[in-house]
């Protein structure tokens, strides 16, 4: 025979009925054409169903001892693993409502019997080529889900490595390290995730924007790698036109990651947020910051997550000019700024988190291995 479109095997079909004489007169109309299985009884079709290879299509029953056709249907359609498999009734009972109930159940048709031989095998195959045709799609659907989540993934792994690649580059002209950026990037997304349900920042920190606020936060200080050397390696204090020049590194950051998005010809979600952190992370709560002295909610609030995250590493952490302030005196000069330099709920949160941001400072410690690195 030639099998329905989309098999390329002998279909498995299942007859279920108590009577021994109604198996072998179904098995011996189907067996030409399909690998026929039968089952004298409702648990042991469940049992057959559920086999390693199900049956491609299932003739069942109403009438049997124990458990009848409609149970037996009723079972089938709530397990994901035979919900698919298509069932005949085949019964005497021939009343409207014993039809509309078996469909109603999930049954795909209903032959009555006594049978009709063409019909059976008119409607056998009719459905056994649904079936096929709705694996067909089933597995399609699957395959593009599939091929979408990889793409995805890839773009995904594509935006981490260009981030990653564009603030080591950064790093390797900064006196920071490697650990600031993920010690800054940690702190960033525990304060995100904390706020997330208060009043002022619920609707803005959605789990989709605090995903974007940790792929972007890297990206803080790229505008340094514009900064002379003389400048950024200075171990002293800067004099007034070299604090001028320190403090475009704002700008430039924000503006390479223009020129970036530029390039692409689109608009990217994560540079948005990457562009506003650069260029407004070192802009205060009462408007003393830079570069455009911005005030209270008007500053973008990724920019006002990283202030606190930026600032509080900087007072942590060893460099080669100075030593690394105590978590608890870092503490304590940041209370000095709520207010003033920083968003008062976001250092709130900050206060709140201190011990677990005093955790991330610990596991992602900088070694003298990573302070010499930035001294050559």
């Amino acid at each position: 025979m030639s099998y329905p479109p989309g098999l390329t095997r002998k279909p498995v079909i299942l007859i279920v009925d108590d009577t021994p004489d109604n198996l072998s007169l179904m098995s011996g109309l189907l067996s030409g054409d399909y690998t026929v299985k039968v089952a004298p009884s409702g648990a042991r079709a469940l049992k057959i169903a559920h086999a390693d290879t199900p049956p491609d299509l299932i003739l069942l029953d109403i009438m049997m001892p124990e458990m009848d056709g409609y149970e037996v249907c009723r079972q089938l359609k709530a397990d994901p693993r035979t919900a698919a498999i298509p069932v005949i009734f085949l019964t005497a009972k021939s009343e409207v409502k014993d039809e509309q109930h078996g469909f109603q159940l999930g049954a795909v048709d209903y032959i009555t019997k006594p049978v009709s031989p063409p019909i059976v095998l008119a409607r056998v195959r009719t459905h056994l080529t649904l079936k096929a045709s709705s694996d067909f799609l089933r597995d399609k659907n699957d395959y593009l889900e599939k091929e979408v989540a990889r793409r995805t993934d890839e773009v995904r792994a594509v935006q981490d490595v260009t981030i990653l690649t564009m603030a080591s580059l950064a790093e390797t002209r900064d006196n920071d390290t490697g650990n600031h950026i993920l010690r800054t990037q940690w702190y960033v997304k525990l304060l995100a995730d904390h706020l997330q349900h208060h009043p002022r920042f619920a609707a803005e920190l959605t789990p989709a924007y605090i995903d974007v606020l940790f792929k972007s936060a890297p990206l803080h200080d790229i505008g340094k790698v514009g900064i002379p050397d003389r400048i950024l390696l200075k171990p002293g204090r800067f004099e007034p036109d070299e604090w001028e020049i320190m403090k475009t590194h704002c700008a430039l950051g924000r503006d390479a990651i223009v020129h970036a998005e530029r390039r692409l010809g689109v608009d990217v979600p994560f540079l948005s947020c990457a562009k506003e952190i650069a260029y407004s992370h070192q802009e205060k709560w009462d408007g003393s910051g830079y570069p455009d002295g911005l005030a209270g909610d008007v500053i973008p609030l990724s920019a006002r997550l990283m202030a606190v995250a930026d600032v509080y590493d900087a007072l942590i952490s060893r460099r080669v000019y100075k030593e690394a302030m105590p978590h608890e005196k870092a503490v304590a000069l940041m209370r000095e700024g709520r207010g003033t330099h920083f968003d008062p709920d976001i250092l709130d949160a900050f206060v709140a988190l201190e011990a677990e941001c005093k955790a991330i400072a610990e596991r992602y410690l900088d070694s003298d291995e990573d302070l010499e690195r930035h001294t050559q």
